[in-house]
């Protein structure tokens, strides 16, 4: 038992590892029932693993730590994939309309920076897009403009391989290449010793010259 909650407990680090979350917003909602009023609350949540994987979720529950976690668990299961270039932005421009929302958003060049507000700017966050340009109109309603976002971002086309950037896992040094890092460094510590003595021996050279 105590290994099977180990390894349970190994998995779930390991997917907090890989995605980031980012609470959009937390809202209290209540229904009109035959009793009364049922209080409940509503979570918007932005799931993303900087890697061109975004996804947006919305989950109701009496508790607000259940409601962010079953929104969680909505976005992960939306997942959608963002085609980034290797200057870290879209390939081009798309202007979507989704229900009171209107939002452009275009390419820009390296240094400009996320130009953009509200949940559009958390949801390309969490996509790995570092430079782009964005413009709403329309609705500022927080659930409606990070649907507006992912459904802008779905509709972007694939670029070529070429123009894709990779994301590259950091991998463990092998051993071979710690010993040779190891190796190398006596080596280096041998030529700057030499290059040391040469210096001196030179400006030595150089101060009985002057003297004659």
């Amino acid at each position: 038992m105590a290994k099977k909650n180990a390894r349970k407990a190994d998995a779930h680090v390991k997917e907090q590892k890989e995605f980031e979350e980012e609470v959009l917003q937390i809202d209290r909602v209540t229904r009109v029932v035959k009793g009364g009023r049922r209080l409940r609350f509503r979570a918007t949540v932005a799931v993303g693993d900087k890697k061109g994987r975004v996804g947006v979720g919305v989950g109701k529950a009496s508790e607000v730590v259940f409601g962010i976690q079953k929104a969680v668990s909505k976005a992960k299961a939306s997942l959608i994939k963002v085609p980034i270039t290797k200057g870290d932005t879209i390939p081009h421009a798309v202007r979507v309309k989704y229900k009171a929302s209107e939002m452009i958003v275009m390419p820009a060049s390296p240094g400009t920076g996320v130009i953009a507000g509200g949940s559009l700017r958390k949801v390309l966050h969490l996509a790995g897009v570092k430079n782009v340009l964005s413009k709403n109109v329309g609705s500022r309603n927080t659930l409606v403009t990070a649907q507006a976002a992912i459904k802008a971002l779905k509709a972007l086309r694939p670029v070529k391989a070429s123009q894709m950037k990779k994301f590259e896992e950091e991998k463990p040094k092998n051993e071979e290449r710690v010993k040779e890092e190891n190796a190398e460094k006596p080596k280096k510590q041998r030529m700057e010793k030499k290059a040391k003595t040469e210096k001196t021996e030179n400006e030595s050279q150089s101060k009985e010259t002057t003297k004659k």
